[in-house]
């Protein structure tokens, strides 16, 4: 609701006051990540802001006038770098001109998209309706640890052009990936291992990638699937408590789970195509499920913009259009 309702407020110069932030997680109000967004988007916005505190559980934002250009922020923690971006992006996308951004943190936790799925799922449908993003992982931030760096370039269009995703066409591109930093090799074989026999895909399907520029020790397993128009990355994130074989078989569950089905995007895409969708004004997309978390954008959105959305249940998938 935080980062959707910034977003907005960027692009549409309204002012918004949210109250009871976070108020039933174990840790209500405002964490480092939400007050980077905050932060961040009262920069590019030249935003008066109350309430801009850690823990705080209101916030008042009124925005000025978005201004292209480069821009640094840190979250100083393994927050989400990727959901940091994702907030300011659609008033960088929509700017009067070219913008860079760099932002530290947590690049891959298991409360966000990890860099992946921003850069081969997300990015190109935005980029199919008009803005031209590009984003290069300088540096892993693996949680706990965190330290992770993205650089983004943004090309801004005038303005977006309609998406839609029909029955997802045919599949062209199989692939997965096992990454360790700074932990053993055996760990990603036996997620790649246990990923093709769950998928019974061959072992030219996987890779592995060991890479030691991490500030700590992190896993991620990452399924690719690829059509004309579209590609999800389902993730299993490795942590304290999980075999190598139950991470590899989240992602590749939800791998499968997703193939199940006709849908373009899968839950996630979904969440993320919502706000795009309502800035250009219209269009469709068919999507393995709608989530609470979707459907609370949804309302979101609709306190910004005159945004309908439709949502049509098929066989084995949902139509969402607008």
């Amino acid at each position: 609701m935080l980062r959707t309702a910034l977003s907005l407020s960027l692009v549409t110069g309204e002012a918004f006051r949210i109250e009871n932030i976070r108020a039933k997680r174990e840790k209500p109000g405002l964490l480092r990540q939400h007050l980077t967004a905050v932060l961040a988007a009262a920069e590019i916005g030249a935003a008066k802001v109350e309430g801009a505190v850690l823990a705080s559980k209101t916030l008042e934002f009124s925005p000025g006038k978005v201004r292209a250009g480069e821009y640094r922020v840190a979250v100083g923690t393994a927050g989400s770098a990727t959901l940091v971006l994702q907030t300011v992006l659609p008033a960088l996308m929509t700017a009067s001109g070219h913008s860079r951004l760099v932002v530290e943190g947590g690049t891959h936790n298991t409360q966000a998209p990890p860099f992946e799925f921003l850069q081969k799922s997300f990015l190109p449908a935005i980029e199919r309706m008009g803005p031209k993003v590009s984003v290069t992982l300088e540096r892993y931030g693996f949680y706990p640890a965190g330290g992770g760096k993205i650089t983004a370039e943004v090309e801004p269009c005038e303005k977006l052009r309609t998406l839609r995703l029909g029955e997802r066409e045919e599949i062209t591109r199989r692939r997965g990936v096992a990454i360790v930093a700074n932990l053993a090799r055996q760990i990603a074989q036996r997620e790649i291992d246990t990923a093709g026999h769950f998928l019974g895909w061959a072992a030219e399907s996987f890779e592995i990638v060991e890479t030691k520029n991490s500030i700590g020790p992190g896993n991620i397993v990452m399924i690719e699937i690829g059509s004309e128009s579209v590609t999800e990355v389902f993730t299993g994130f490795g942590r304290l408590g999980a075999s190598a074989e139950k991470v590899a078989s989240e992602a590749a569950g939800a791998a499968r789970a997703y193939l199940a089905s006709r849908a373009a995007a899968g839950e996630h895409l979904t969440d993320q195509l919502l706000l795009p969708m309502a800035l250009a004004g219209a269009g469709s997309f068919t999507a393995t499920k709608l989530s609470q978390h979707a459907r609370t954008n949804m309302e979101v959105i609709a306190e910004f913009l005159p945004a309908k959305f439709q949502t049509t249940k098929c066989d084995d998938f949902v139509e969402v259009a607008l």
